[in-house]
């Protein structure tokens, strides 16, 4: 007995007769000889290419029953003048299914430029790429390379989207980033109570491989000035002049984790014990900026934390590795906004000055070492860190070790009598402080590194610029919500600020004529 599909009565039933023709053609497939020894995956395959086809028929279908968009009511531009002349437009559109044609009545006069108020209601983008295929290329692109984002939009998808364009669509993804940001720290500040007592604040710096006109005036003229030995590759210590340095920053809360030295001393260890879970970081926001000045990027993160905080009940902390210009901008804006900043010193910076003066005592590989710096490094975290210092320099005196010997020795005491200020780590562990870097460092890896530094990429600066926003947008969950702000963005910057008042006539379907269907389609 043949299937029977059930087509709508109504007037609009012609405009979905492709539709119903592609689902006749999918049931006979599916019940023909062929298609019976099929195994599972040949019929995924089949339904996904197939019931692709059916839904940018039923795509095209609606549209064609909204078009053309006829409105009752007059339609005036931004400019306050009536559009009298009316005149239907079509234009391509490319959607996750395939592309659509949409027909939609323009509405203009000499010398205006026309408006489409069907356009404004479908919010559809001035580009021919539909904000569901932009979202994907954006999601893709700030995961793997642009030739892995076009290779999946085409396995995954009915778009085709050339590699440029896909570059174009990213950045103009990523352009709301800011006012996103800035739309959040207006609105409401988050419950103080709803976060743990401690609010971390912490930068770094990490190079990303720019196109040459798009390096820093010092690094460009580096690297022009630059005159290589060899001819394929560089001499040792000779440097390329060819990355932009990024500013990373990072906003968090915490709860306090009181310790004791010789359990950061035991953590560090190998083979430590198992410790007691660590307090996780809350509602981590991190991001990253080529284009802004490192002092930009530092007021941002303190506009963050002050969102969190409004009224500085929590205790903010600032985690540095010693670059002096970082520590001289955060104490510049702690000033500025009138918070009281603990700054402190990476622990794990500390250690890698140790490693090194140890390595002037001790042979190297000779297990001693790592005695004596767990010893040094309990004393600095007692905070002792100036006692350590003069030991030092005691150690390379009675060694009798040339200035060339001793220097680890004295770089790591001047290092620790440098920072002593941000090096008092008995406070630190005492408040239940956080004292080591990670989550920036983390940032800088997975945020920057990981996708800015594929091999090959030289990137220009808008570009970089937008995958950075992206990537911070996933690593901070918030991509979601921003994508939900773009689209109210798109819909007011392409539709309603071209109308008068931001007021967009409503289109009315029952304007337009629409032709009848038969009611009922037999299967063979």
């Amino acid at each position: 007995m043949p299937a029977r599909a059930v087509t709508p009565k109504s007037a609009v039933a012609k405009a979905y007769l492709s539709a119903y023709e592609q689902f006749d053609s999918i049931i006979t497939q599916l019940r023909s000889p062929q298609t019976q020894r099929m195994t599972h995956s040949q019929l995924e395959t089949l339904l996904d290419t197939e019931g692709r086809e059916l839904l940018r028929r039923l795509l095209q279908a609606h549209l064609n029953e909204r078009s053309p968009g006829h409105v009752a009511e007059p339609v005036r531009g931004a400019d306050g003048e009536e559009r009298t002349h009316q005149r239907p437009h079509t234009r391509q559109l490319e959607t996750v299914f395939g592309e659509v044609e949409v027909t939609r009545q323009g509405y203009g006069g000499d010398g205006q430029a026309s408006l489409h108020p069907l356009d404004a209601e479908l919010n559809l983008p001035p580009e021919r790429y539909s904000h569901t295929v932009r979202r994907r290329v954006a999601a893709e692109a700030a995961k793997n390379s642009f030739d892995e984002v076009l290779a999946a939009l085409n396995h995954t998808s009915g778009a085709r989207v050339p590699k440029r364009q896909a570059e174009q669509l990213v950045q103009r993804a990523a352009q709301d980033f800011e006012a996103f940001y800035d739309a959040q720290r207006q609105a409401t500040a988050r419950e103080v109570k709803a976060t743990r007592e401690i609010l971390v604040i912490s930068s770094d710096g990490k190079g990303v491989p720019v196109r040459k006109a798009d390096l820093r005036a010092q690094t460009r003229a580096a690297a022009e000035e630059r005159k290589p030995h060899l001819r394929h590759r560089r001499s040792k210590g000779e440097k390329p002049h060819t990355k932009r340095m990024s500013t990373v920053a990072a906003v968090y809360t915490i709860a306090p984790w009181v310790r004791q030295p010789e359990e950061i001393v035991r953590e560090l260890h190998p083979q430590h014990a198992p410790q007691s879970p660590r307090p996780q970081p809350e509602d981590k926001r991190v991001w990253a900026s080529l284009e802004q000045p490192p002092e930009a990027v530092i007021r941002q993160a303190f506009e963050e934390a002050t969102r969190r905080d409004p009224k500085h009940t929590k205790q903010w902390v600032a985690l540095v590795d010693g670059e002096p210009t970082q520590l001289g901008l955060l104490m510049v804006a702690a000033e500025d906004y009138g918070v009281e900043l603990v700054i402190i010193l990476d622990l794990i910076h500390v250690l890698e000055y140790l490693w090194r003066a140890a390595w002037v005592l001790h042979r190297e590989g000779d297990p001693q070492a790592e005695l004596w710096v767990s010893a040094h490094l309990e004393q600095i975290l007692r905070g002792h860190s100036s006692a350590v210092a003069a030991g030092l320099r005691r150690s390379a005196t009675l060694r009798e070790l040339s200035a060339k010997q001793r220097a680890p020795l004295d770089k790591c005491a001047d290092y620790l009598l440098k920072y002593r200020e941000f090096l008092r780590y008995d406070q630190y562990l005492a408040a239940g402080y956080p004292i080591a870097t990670g989550v920036i460092e983390g940032a800088c890896r997975h945020l920057v590194k990981d996708r800015m530094e594929l091999t090959g990429a030289r990137w220009s600066l808008p570009g970089a610029e937008a995958v950075l926003r992206l990537r911070s947008l996933r690593s901070s969950s918030d991509f979601d919500e921003y994508w939900e702000f773009h689209l109210k963005q798109e819909q007011q910057r392409h539709h309603t600020a071209h109308y008068a008042e931001g007021k967009v006539p409503t289109p009315n379907p029952e304007l337009g004529g629409k032709g009848k269907g038969s009611h009922l389609r037999l299967i063979k």
